[in-house]
């Protein structure tokens, strides 16, 4: 096994006539294909800003929108309303239907059932008697009886046919036979060669009629067809399809030519761009909209935010101040209308004390007392 790659097949020498269309045709397909290139590239990337700027995320918000306008809606009309009214119209069937179709089963079809099957069985058996014990017995002498029959039919039959089969011979078959051997088969063999006969005559005209018209046909339109196609459409065909190869070549080259130069021209204005406007607007922000926004921030900023949380403070202790003065006031007027609310009576929750601690080795509980 040769592991080593085939050297490449060498290439075909190209003629003065390709070199001579290819340069031409490249040149004017360059020159009418860059303009082309560079709007392409210029609508390319006004597309990729609109979709980014604008289609995502006025999709985005349509998305939103359908979800609160069509999806949402549904989904709480099925949780909130279909999904209750189903279980309460599933326990209304099951309370309705199932169970008075259960209890009716259980206690009225299956012992109808029951019966009805007790029944059947008894008219069943009593069936089978009859057939065992009657329709079997006359079955039996019927059939002996047809048997018989059938025998005798059955004789007459075979001498009958034999008798019509000896007359059919001697009547029809062996004069047919006669017939064909002797009368028919030796016409049929004449005519028959005289058919072939007349065949044979005309494939022989049929074929000299055949070689002349193809020969007057040859000569009058394939030879002229084949030499204007040979001499004519084919060299014409060749030039035409050596035009249309190097046009597409040179649409492929110039369309990559292109695309460099559109993008080289790209860069350059996307410089220029950086340089003119982004590079200064960079500048006045790092230089000095940074440097006032901090003292902005420092200065000003900082200051009024503690004075607003110091404001914020007092006014919030203001008014825990006021509503403990409005509770008093309100406890002090329910206190003069109605008295003075009654204080729970305080409860000893320790150990009995004296002789009423409770021991190991006495009974004090009311169980043991004596």
């Amino acid at each position: 096994m040769d592991l080593q790659k085939p050297p490449p097949p060498p290439a075909q020498p190209e003629g003065c006539l390709v070199v001579a269309v290819r340069l031409p045709v490249r040149i004017v397909v360059l020159v009418l294909v860059v303009p082309v290139r560079m709007v392409w590239d210029a609508l390319v990337v006004a597309g990729r800003m609109l979709r980014d700027t604008v289609l995502r995320p006025l999709g985005r918000a349509l998305l939103w929108a359908g979800r609160a306008l069509f999806v949402w809606p549904f989904v709480a009309l099925w949780r909130y309303v279909l999904v209750p009214v189903g279980r309460a119209l599933a326990w209304l069937g099951n309370v309705l239907v199932v169970v008075p179709a259960v209890w009716f089963h259980r206690w009225v079809l299956t012992p109808v059932g029951h019966a009805v099957a007790w029944l059947a069985r008894g008219v069943g058996a009593g069936l089978a008697w009859v057939y065992a014990r009657v329709l079997c017995p006359v079955g039996n002498a019927v059939t002996w009886l047809l048997k018989g029959v059938g025998a005798v039919l059955a004789a007459i039959g075979v001498g009958t046919y034999t008798a019509v089969a000896w007359l059919l011979r001697y009547l029809f078959v062996i004069p047919a036979r006669w017939l064909y051997t002797w009368v028919l088969a030796p016409v049929g063999r004449a005519v028959a060669w005289c058919a072939r006969g007349v065949g044979a005559l005309l494939g022989l005209l049929v074929t000299g009629v055949g070689l002349a018209l193809y020969w007057t046909a040859r000569v009058l339109f394939v030879l002229p067809a084949l030499a204007l196609w040979r001499w004519v459409l084919a060299p014409v065909g060749r030039f035409l399809a050596l035009v249309a190869r190097e046009v597409g070549e040179a649409l492929g080259h110039a369309w990559r030519v292109a695309g460099r130069i559109s993008r080289a021209v790209g860069r350059v204005l996307g410089t220029l761009f950086r340089w003119i406007f982004v590079e200064p607007v960079r500048w006045v922000y790092r230089t000095v909209l940074t440097p006032v926004g901090h003292v902005v921030r420092d200065a000003v900023l900082r200051p009024v935010a503690a004075g607003l949380r110091a404001v914020g403070r007092a006014t919030r202790e203001a008014l825990a101040t006021a509503r403990d003065t409005v509770r008093q006031a309100r406890a002090e007027f329910r206190r003069m209308l109605f008295g003075a609310a009654p204080r729970p009576e305080a409860v000893d929750r320790r150990e009995p004390v004296a002789g009423d601690t409770r021991t190991l080795g006495r009974s004090t509980t009311a169980l043991t007392k004596d």
